[in-house]
């Protein structure tokens, strides 16, 4: 399979411009924001400090909570281009107020200011995602998204990094906070220049009329989203998840000082491990993807959160501090290599969570809504962040729990979450599925797959050869597909769950179950008339020989009542797998093949009027050729 580089990206004007503008304006946040809290952390004493961090991590998100359901709608009413160059000049007016709170030495005007950022925040997220399908491709989706989500974390990377280490130089006499407000600045600034070569994206509702009270607004959207359950569940899904990460990075400094007994710069090493693994995931979840929106990645993601969540706890409950609080003395301390190396895994498989979720948001939210259903998104993104802030106080204030505790109970909170969310859709179950076998037993390869039209009713025709056919097929189709099955495959115990929840439809001969052969017809037409795409194996059966069998009439009575397109398929490599009834028997050995080449293969569309069995099945064996 080929895909674009999504580092080509970076070479086109419809990306560039605005990855930079959304990468300074992540840097900026967090120079303000980590040096505030570093000062905190490492000036006052642990309980006055634990509150004023947990109370800053909830003020810079509670305007997301009380601001998206309005930034949402101006996304959706305003070229979103015009919007983020007023959004930037709003910044750089933040930022000097900022300095002058720096230099006044009271904590509570900075953390005014904190808030005043996170308000600005809170109009450019719905602008941020709703962008990026206006000016990208859906094969660059997923591509553009880990770029972006790499390049936010490698800016919080060096925002965290500045911030922390300015702010070991702002006692008195020192020119640390000479060099934030420099730094602070020339950001801003850079970050509107950028945002004016950002080109125009129209407005999808430029009649809007604004619902400024967020409480109706937001039922309003997600009244719509849960139209939809995958993207509902994806804005839940996305939202733990930053639940998650705020609870991890706001307790990183108190961490730090209270159980390893480090300095200001070891709370900076933490948290680049924990940002360098979101990068590294966002990317790598970019390139397994093939261009497509891979769901299968984010049970993955899931499942590696929790395992590495309570490591991590484990690692830190068991640390003992060096007496010597300073970066060399804490890398040559027992235990110090497992904290590094589990906050980058938590970070990865992060990516790997994250990025899917946001990309099938975008992809699957109708446009003329979709910066508000961010928005609505963004509104519990910041309920959840917020529960995060208040979970922190309740556990490590008022009932006491040491900070790895903390970590273990949000580690296994994660995986009740997880079951939640991949029960409801089961979907991501089954893309895991697919992906693991597509990555394991099989490599394949695509040829002509951009014939399959990308939206309305069509069906594709193809050869029967495994038990895994449908799976392979729904792996490389980026269209979700309906098969039409033979009964006894569709009611095989596991294959079964991924059948039905693909709305597989079920047939078995007339003479058999005419009630369900009559069903299975109806349901074939319904779902054509719906815009769907279906896939029939026009054998019937399973190749028991290799060789194609003869075609049977019941693609052609499907096409008399619904006359749609048919495309005609190949599947190539298959015979002899361990799905395969070669040899008699498809399961009767273990599997002696890993990484098999198999090649799915896509002809030209067919009008329905030219659709005859006999000639159908000569096509097919043409694109399958010798390659059984």
């Amino acid at each position: 399979m080929t895909h674009q580089n999504q580092f080509a990206l970076l070479g086109s004007r419809r990306f560039l411009p605005f990855f930079c503008t959304q990468s300074l304006g992540a840097f900026n946040d967090n120079v303000f924001k980590n040096a505030l809290i570093v000062m905190i952390a490492f000036r006052l004493a642990t309980d006055e400090a634990n509150f004023l961090i947990n109370l800053a991590a909830g003020l810079f998100i509670l305007p997301f909570f009380l601001l998206s359901a309005t930034a949402g709608q101006i996304a959706d009413k305003v070229d979103k281009s015009v919007l983020i160059r007023r959004i930037k000049l709003v910044e750089i007016g933040i930022v000097l107020f900022g300095i002058a709170a720096l230099y006044s030495g009271n904590n509570y005007l900075c953390l005014l200011i904190l808030f005043l950022l996170g308000a600005q925040s809170t109009f450019f997220g719905p602008v941020k995602y709703a962008i990026l399908p206006q000016h990208l491709q859906k094969t660059e989706l997923v591509g553009g998204n880990a770029l972006v989500e790499m390049g936010t974390f490698v800016s919080i990377l060096l925002g965290t990094i500045v911030g922390g280490l300015l702010a070991g130089f702002t006692g008195e006499g020192e020119s640390g906070l000479l060099w934030i407000s420099a730094v602070i600045t020339v950001t801003a600034v850079a970050g509107y220049l950028a945002s004016r070569a950002i080109p125009s994206a129209t407005p999808p509702a430029p009649d809007l009329i604004i619902n400024y009270n967020p409480v109706t607004q937001t039922a309003r959207i997600l009244k719509e989203a849960a139209k939809t359950p995958s993207v509902f569940y994806a804005i839940i899904g996305i939202s733990w998840f930053w639940l998650l990460g705020a609870a991890y990075l706001t307790q990183i400094p108190s961490l730090t000082r209270n159980v390893l007994g480090g300095s200001e710069a070891v709370v900076t090493l933490l948290l680049c491990c924990f940002t360098i693994g979101v990068a590294i995931g966002s990317l790598l979840c970019g390139r397994l993807s093939g261009g497509r929106v891979e769901l299968g990645l984010v049970p993955i993601g899931a499942a590696g959160l929790t395992v590495v969540g309570i490591f991590l706890a484990s690692v830190t409950g068991g640390y003992q501090p060096p007496t010597d609080g300073s970066i060399a003395a804490f890398w040559a301390n027992e235990g110090s290599l497992g904290i590094l190396v589990n906050l980058t895994l938590i970070g990865i498989f992060g990516g790997f969570f994250i990025v899917p979720l946001y990309s099938m948001m975008q992809e699957r939210s109708a446009p003329e809504i979709r910066a508000r259903i961010i928005a609505v998104n963004n509104v519990l993104n910041a309920l959840f962040m917020v529960v995060a802030a208040v979970l922190g106080i309740v556990f490590l204030n008022v009932l006491g729990a040491s900070i790895p505790q903390f970590f273990l109970i949000i580690a296994l909170m994660n995986a009740a979450v997880a079951i939640f969310v991949f029960t409801k859709v089961p979907e991501f179950a089954m893309r895991l599925l697919i992906w693991l076998l597509s990555h394991t037993m099989y490599r394949v390869k695509h040829q002509g797959l951009e014939r399959i039209p990308a939206e309305g009713a069509a069906i594709i025709a193809c050869n029967h050869v495994s038990y895994v056919d449908a799976l392979l097929l729904a792996g490389a189709v980026r269209r979700p597909i309906r098969f039409i099955m033979y009964k006894p495959i569709y009611e095989i115990p596991v294959l079964h769950f991924i059948f039905k929840t693909s709305r597989a439809i079920p047939i078995c001969s007339k003479e058999k179950d005419p009630a369900g052969y009559a069903r299975a017809f109806e349901a074939i037409e319904q779902g054509l008339k719906d815009g769907d795409l279906l896939c029939i194996f026009p054998e019937g059966q399973l190749t028991k020989d290799g060789e194609l069998q003869p075609f049977k009439a019941g693609i052609e009575k499907i096409l008399q009542r619904t006359p749609v397109p048919v495309i005609p398929m190949a599947l190539r490599g298959l015979w002899g797998s361990f799905f395969s009834h070669k040899d008699g028997h498809a399961f009767s050995t273990l599997p002696r093949r890993f990484w098999s080449k198999v090649c799915v293969v896509a002809g030209q569309p067919l009008e329905a009027a030219m659709v005859k069995a006999e000639k159908l099945q000569e096509t097919v064996l043409g694109l399958r050729g010798d390659h059984r």
